[in-house]
């Protein structure tokens, strides 16, 4: 795979990374989870040079850090460019949620020594706030990874949902290397303004759920079609009705990839990729076949005609969550 830098003096990475956050957690849990498929996808991704490893310590909660850090024993972590969170909640030894969005610079220094012991690593590449403390100035968060990155403990700091605001305070305390936030064909809020920030600053953008939470791939004719105990069921945009207006987007998505010999996925990730130097999608999957589609955008040329196509597409009916 081709790849680029997480900004101009960021790590190396292949242009499409791996979102392992839906292989523990929100997705089709009903069915039980197959570790040893999973670390053997973790380990596919890394020979497809998929690098970009995501995680965080809310997804499971820990568990997601837990089977990311089998996958990367025995000689991996060195292959892998590894990014976790914190911040978006605290729990108790229980895993029971018991505080909202927490940035307060002791959560995050205990949460990123946890983190370490899950991976089972020294450091991470990249350390997140996960989501902005409405009751804790950014500053003092990010304060608190700029003491990991010296410490050695986190390689650089990034942020995910946050306006350009936030960003340039956060920039008066610590260098960001990236801003995570969700971006695709469906849902494109950050590119008015926060996008364009990222870009004049050199600031790498990695949109999570690129593909619309796998809705843009074709898979979803119907609610039905969403697997038992999935949260999904409880998304605005996929309830019957938005989701019979919705599948308008997803059928001109199939529509350009057949004209181009391409899947959906790849079109839906090939015009993510489009947007701007700097921009590392994560899809996230549990199975080799969608990996490997995954990884194929990156060969993917939409011509000049597909593009404007894929830009006029309507917004979508129903909110990003509600």
């Amino acid at each position: 795979m081709r790849t680029t830098t997480l900004g101009p003096d960021g790590p190396e990475v292949g242009v499409i990374g791996l979102g392992c956050m839906g292989m523990s957690f929100g997705y089709d849990l009903a069915t039980p989870r197959d570790d040893e498929t999973l670390i053997s996808v973790i380990h596919q991704a890394l020979d497809l040079g998929m690098t970009l490893l995501d995680t965080a310590d809310v997804y499971g909660p820990f568990t997601n850090e837990e089977l990311l850090g089998r996958a990367l024993a025995g000689g991996h972590r060195d292959r892998a460019v590894l990014a976790t969170k914190a911040g978006a909640l605290t729990y108790d030894e229980q895993g029971n949620p018991v505080r909202g969005d927490n940035g307060r610079p002791d959560h995050i220094r205990r949460s990123l020594d946890d983190s370490l012991k899950r991976l089972g690593t020294d450091h991470v590449d990249l350390y997140y706030l996960h989501r902005v403390d409405p009751d804790v100035p950014v500053e003092e968060s990010v304060g608190a990874l700029a003491e990991a990155v010296a410490a050695g403990k986190a390689r650089a700091i990034g942020l995910s949902e946050v306006t350009v605001e936030q960003i340039k305070r956060a920039q008066s305390v610590h260098p960001v290397t990236a801003v995570q936030s969700e971006l695709s064909l469906w849902t494109r809020d950050w590119m008015r303004e926060v996008l364009p920030y990222c870009q004049e600053q050199g600031i790498a953008f990695v949109p999570y759920s690129p593909l619309g939470k796998g809705f843009l791939t074709g898979r979803f004719a119907s609610f039905e079609d969403l697997p038992q105990d999935d949260f999904r069921r409880g998304l605005a945009r996929f309830q019957q009705d938005a989701l019979r207006q919705n599948l308008a987007l997803a059928d001109k998505v199939k529509e350009i990839a057949e004209q181009i010999g391409a899947t959906p996925a790849q079109v839906a990730l090939a015009w993510v990729l489009a947007q701007g130097e700097y921009v590392v999608p994560i899809p996230g999957t549990k199975t080799p076949k969608y990996l490997l589609d995954n990884a194929g955008a990156a060969d993917v040329e939409l011509r000049a005609e597909d593009l404007a196509a894929l830009d006029a597409l309507p917004t979508p009916t129903g909110g990003r969550y509600y």
